[in-house]
């Protein structure tokens, strides 16, 4: 078949999107819709006080549409809806329907922590949300509120049933593993999991954004996380995997799966296609970006659709990336920001720009 403009506007045209300098697609796009959270996890939001992007230049609906257009024009077919929590943008379910109506997005997801679920499960389904990840990193009520700060264990239980309930089909754990914390959980996890048909997904405690106080003998790798679970359940085999997502997936005998996500110690930069777009438009080409390009700004200043997508395309065949392998390289390594240069760039949070 041969391809396209990357400009063209016929719907039925296959159109392929643009190539890194490493030979990844542009393949997903997690926007993030508000940088606020209600919970204040400690491996994420672990200070008293955070500098907030202003209220002004946080994108409109109507801007998130123009600019996902934008990605999906030029033949990215993922989104995936993040924050802080997306769940506290008011009318979030009015998005999702404006997005779900684009013929190119093949894939309509989101991520939350699950508090404000169960009260919007049924209008962000009956939108046409395609299915959702939510973040537990413990099953312990007490345990979750020493994490987080905050009493909302019920919640996120009762949210969890709800999406169910309302027929999402896909959903999945993702559960963020700190050495001394949880990892005495994982089989329950999993049993918790599995007996409600959700994937579960381990993943690494990561050196981005507000892990201020992350260093490395709190990770759990992927092959301890194997070995923890193999004790409870035998053999655990691969699974060959489809697509570029991030999780190395594994099943057990019974043929349950699960999915580890090992971005600190087995970074997988030469599959990422995934890119984040800010609550206030910013465009970070990896999640150890510390600058980004400023789509709000062009958008607002006028630029044309052509001018727009020629800087996305120019941008993205440049992109070299690969900072979680690049972090892997370092003798000492510690957090990959400090509190201090947090406050002074608000992007560089991981609850402003999406984990």
């Amino acid at each position: 078949m041969t391809k396209t403009s990357l400009y063209a506007n016929s719907r039925s045209a296959t159109v392929y999107p643009p190539e890194d300098v490493l030979g990844r697609p542009m393949g997903s796009l997690r926007v993030s819709v508000t940088d606020r959270c209600n919970l204040r996890c400690q491996y994420c939001m672990p200070e008293n006080d955070y500098v907030w992007l202003p209220r002004e230049e946080l994108l409109t609906f109507e801007e998130i549409i123009r600019l996902v257009g934008f990605f999906t024009d030029l033949g990215l077919g993922d989104i995936h809806l993040t924050g802080g929590e997306p769940l506290l943008r008011r009318d979030l379910p009015r998005l999702v329907r404006l997005l779900a109506r684009n013929p190119q997005i093949k894939d309509l997801a989101l991520t939350t922590n699950g508090i404000l679920l169960a009260e919007q499960a049924q209008a962000l389904r009956d939108a046409g949300l395609h299915r959702i990840t939510v973040s537990l990193d413990t099953l312990q009520p007490l345990r979750f509120r020493n994490l987080t700060r905050r009493d909302a264990h019920a919640r996120v239980l009762e949210g969890i049933v709800v999406a169910g309930k309302v027929c999402f089909a896909n959903i999945k754990l993702d559960t963020v593993v700190v050495k001394g914390v949880n990892d005495d959980e994982l089989c329950d996890i999993l049993e918790f999991s599995r007996q409600r048909g959700i994937e579960a997904r381990f993943i690494e405690y990561m050196d981005v954004g507000g892990a201020t106080q992350w260093s490395l003998d709190q990770v759990v790798s992927r092959n301890e996380i194997i070995k923890i679970l193999g004790r409870r359940y035998g053999r655990i085999d691969p699974v060959i995997p489809i697509g570029r997502a991030p999780a190395e997936r594994f099943s057990l005998s019974d043929g349950t799966v699960f999915g580890i996500v090992a971005s600190t110690t087995a970074p997988f930069c030469q599959q990422c296609d995934r890119s984040r777009l800010t609550a206030d438009g910013a465009w970070f080409l990896c999640l150890y970006a510390l600058k980004g390009l400023e789509l709000r700004k062009m958008l607002r200043a006028g630029a044309s659709p052509e001018e727009m997508q020629s800087e996305i395309v120019a941008a993205w065949q440049n992109r070299a990336d690969h900072g979680a392998e690049e972090r892997t390289t370092l003798r000492l390594r510690a957090a990959l920001v400090g509190i201090e240069q947090l406050r002074g760039d608000p992007h560089l949070e991981m609850h402003t720009r999406g984990g």
